[in-house]
């Protein structure tokens, strides 16, 4: 087993596989939460289990992801250069800058979606802060421009994990234009299932809630294209011949990371929450140990295909 996880030719590790998982977590629960605000809650969004949920786990993801790449860097102290000095030739500095606009936005869509709340807090213990809400009440004539704005940041830092590994050209598993992709949609779903599952627990958010059942109808096709983008990146790799035919043989064709995507990514991610969706009547579909199980199954789905496409990407080098 050990040999699964140290070949000759690795470059990234399993920390690496967690910033990805991380990243792609905060921007799916981004975009269903725009989506869902804007199509089923409305104003009365701030209440709402499934957004407060995403104001903590989104902005909470990038931070620690940011934080295990930093520290995972040879000279993690010298990362901030990244920050300030941009490269246009560089996925690393395009990807920093992604990051902080990203953030910023983030936080400011926050700030206007929960100002009744922030304005209470303030009016109550920080008065002294009393022009923070006015800058909200500023912020809140933008809110039409900030919303497409969000969406369009969380589905670029959402691909952006692909084009990440994509651009390690020596390796024809993850040079390819599907991972982009199927990075955006698998970090989707893993932000839906993250949704359901935080909001449940933490929120009490109910079960027959229309957000809940809005992420749920939005989860169905968004895990069905995730698993046609699996085949359509196999399938290219094998009739791409040489040494793409080579890597997805040593990736799907038997061995350690052969069963992790079978039996995990496949099986445990995809066709078991979908068969037990069949299966299972609206009764326990609808109870909370059931969710709880389905988004659990989900997550670990997506991060084992992290983990996956990490590793196994690395074992054929071109």
């Amino acid at each position: 087993m050990s040999s699964a996880f140290h070949f000759e030719s690795l470059v990234w590790d399993w920390p690496i596989a967690i910033y990805l998982f991380l990243i792609g977590v905060s921007a799916g629960m981004t975009t269903i939460a725009v989506i869902l605000k804007r199509r089923v809650l409305g104003g009365e969004a701030s209440r709402d289990g499934v957004i407060k949920a995403t104001a903590i786990i989104a902005p909470l993801s990038v931070i620690v992801g940011l934080t295990i790449l930093i520290f995972h860097l040879t000279r993690p102290w010298t990362f901030w250069y990244l920050m300030i000095f941009y490269s246009p030739t560089s996925v690393m500095s395009l990807g920093v800058m992604l990051f902080q606009i990203y953030m910023v936005v983030l936080i400011v869509w926050l700030a206007v979606l929960f100002r009744s709340e922030i304005a209470s807090v303030i009016d109550q213990r920080f008065k002294a802060f009393g022009w923070i809400n006015g800058i909200l009440s500023t912020c809140v004539r933008l809110e039409k421009v900030l919303e497409p704005l969000m969406i369009f940041l969380a589905v670029a830092l959402g691909a952006y994990t692909g084009f990440l590994l994509s651009a390690l050209k020596t390796y024809p598993m993850l040079n390819n234009p599907v991972l982009p992709v199927l990075f955006l949609f698998s970090g989707i779903s893993s932000g839906a299932a993250a949704a359901v599952l935080f909001s449940i627990t933490w929120f009490k958010q109910p079960v027959n809630s229309p957000s809940i059942h809005f992420v749920h109808q939005l989860e169905k096709p968004v895990v069905l294209f995730e698993l046609f983008l699996l085949l359509a990146l196999f399938v290219g790799l094998f009739f791409g011949g040489g040494q793409k035919e080579v890597s997805a043989i040593a990736a799907i064709g038997g061995g350690f990371w052969s069963n992790i995507f079978w039996f995990g990514v496949i099986g445990l991610g995809i066709l078991l929450p979908l068969v037990m969706n069949m299966v299972c009547s609206q009764r326990v579909q609808h109870s909370k140990g059931y969710i709880i199980t389905v988004s659990g199954m989900g997550l670990c789905g997506v991060l084992l295909l992290r983990f996956f496409i990490l590793y196994a990407g690395q074992m054929t080098v071109a």
